[in-house]
């Protein structure tokens, strides 16, 4: 098979030798050749990938889950697809198609949970920056049934933010069972996840309560579209204050906020029938709600810890048509480690995308 793309034999990469331990950047990581490409499998030339929450847990090996050895992490990569395995049949993508890797990196397709479109909680589901080399990398492998075409009106690094904390947000919303013009109160509002939430809620014809802390992120709310902003540092009652602003309470909370208070004290903002999206991911944190306020107000506390490939190419085609702007900084792949010390000690405002070749 011709190749119009020249493809190195190694590559720069961030690689995690022991689990637990600290990434390692190499110059000399092997570049999988396209002949020992699997069928279905495509190799993709990055040019920007995101940092995640979960890349950081993942390296610190929080998650019960524990990654590949010499893992290469990462898993909001965007790229232009170079190489394709021999025969693959029925694609979706070509060489020279810009793409977008996300963390679903395969599942069976064939369980239910599949057929049901949540390929995400597979038993055989494997993820990109876990089970897979992700996208700490000049070149990733991916299945091309997993990746998610990236339209031209949206630019790699906006697209790459998408991949993973836009999705997550969107599919969580999705889940909420609500309705235009219902309330959802979103905290960790002005974060990597709330900010995006915000959008997408608006998008969607909800109306938001943003719960934060801070100037900077209540102008930063109320910019995106939130009608109501409440500062959790501020508030005496913060239920007292959820229920006035929604007129009776939330239809839906969706809580992207790093701490596990936020969610013992949603539960009690929501309005009757009300939904509770868990969507932030603190390390240790549990979930504390009475029984019978649960059940006696027919509460729904849902989990959401990715979405499907539907719901991911729907995501990126909101953001492309403007509808949705991710506030992030670009740095270089060289400079992940600082990246990593800033966010454990919460310096990171929105999200940062790398520069694969910086």
């Amino acid at each position: 098979m011709s190749q119009p793309f020249t493809i190195p034999k190694t590559q720069r990469a961030f690689v995690l030798p022991v689990v637990g331990g600290e990434i390692k950047l190499v110059d000399d990581h092997p570049v999988l050749p396209q002949s020992k490409l699997l069928p279905g499998q495509c190799l993709v030339k990055l040019t920007h990938t995101g940092v995640c929450h979960s890349d950081l847990g993942i390296k610190k090996s929080v998650f019960p889950n524990k990654p590949k050895p010499d893992l290469v992490g990462g898993h909001e990569g965007v790229g232009t697809v170079v190489a394709i395995g021999d025969h693959t049949t029925n694609r979706k993508v070509s060489v020279g198609d810009r793409v977008g890797i996300k963390y679903l990196g395969s599942a069976c397709s064939n369980c239910e949970l599949c057929l049901k479109g949540r390929e995400g909680y597979c038993l055989e589901f494997k993820a990109h920056g876990n089970d897979y080399d992700g996208t700490f990398c000049e070149y990733a492998v991916a299945y091309i049934a997993y990746v998610t075409p990236i339209p031209e009106a949206l630019e790699s690094s906006a697209a790459a933010a998408i991949m993973c904390a836009g999705v997550t947000v969107y599919s969580a919303l999705k889940q909420s069972d609500t309705h235009i013009g219902d309330w959802i109160v979103i905290s960790g509002a002005g974060g990597g996840l709330g900010h995006l939430a915000i959008q997408y809620a608006v998008a969607m014809g909800l109306r938001v309560v943003a719960i934060d802390a801070g100037i900077a992120k209540r102008d930063l709310c109320l910019e995106l579209g939130a009608e109501k902003w409440i500062d959790f540092l501020e508030s005496t009652n913060l239920v007292a204050d959820v229920i006035r602003a929604t007129e009776g309470g939330a239809h839906a909370a969706l809580v992207a906020a790093g701490g596990s208070s936020a969610y013992e004290t949603a539960v009690a903002y929501l309005r009757r029938t009300g939904t509770l999206l868990a969507v932030g991911l603190p390390p240790g944190a549990m979930i504390s709600a009475p029984v019978l306020l649960v059940a006696a107000r027919g509460l729904t506390i849902r989990g959401s810890f990715i979405g499907n490939r539907q719901e991911t190419i729907e995501a990126v085609n909101i953001a492309a048509a403007g509808k949705v702007k991710c506030t992030y900084s670009i740095r270089g792949l060289s400079e992940l480690n600082e990246v990593y010390e800033e966010m454990e000690k919460g310096q990171i405002a929105g999200r940062v995308v790398l520069d694969i070749y910086k």
